[in-house]
């Protein structure tokens, strides 16, 4: 069960850090010169976006299977 929080962690961290590096080339290529642009007209801004969307869009709990939650519901009923 450990492995699994560590997958879905390993998932969301790397998620953040392409969001990271997409935020910053969103940036440099396309941003914002005037200024008037709230989050592609300061690097720092379109970085921590990118990593907000790309920790959410990578981001996915795994679910327990059917055999899994069957042994845990006949042991909670053993007991």
């Amino acid at each position: 069960m450990e492995w699994i929080k560590k997958y879905v962690l390993t998932r969301t961290c790397l998620g953040c850090a392409l969001g990271i590096i997409g935020g910053y080339a969103y940036y440099y290529f396309i941003g914002c010169n005037s200024g008037s642009c709230p989050i592609t007209s300061n690097p720092y801004i379109s970085m921590i976006y990118g990593a907000l969307v790309g920790g959410i869009l990578l981001y996915k709990p795994l679910k327990k299977s059917v055999s899994e939650s069957n042994t845990m519901n006949e042991n909670t009923k053993h007991q």
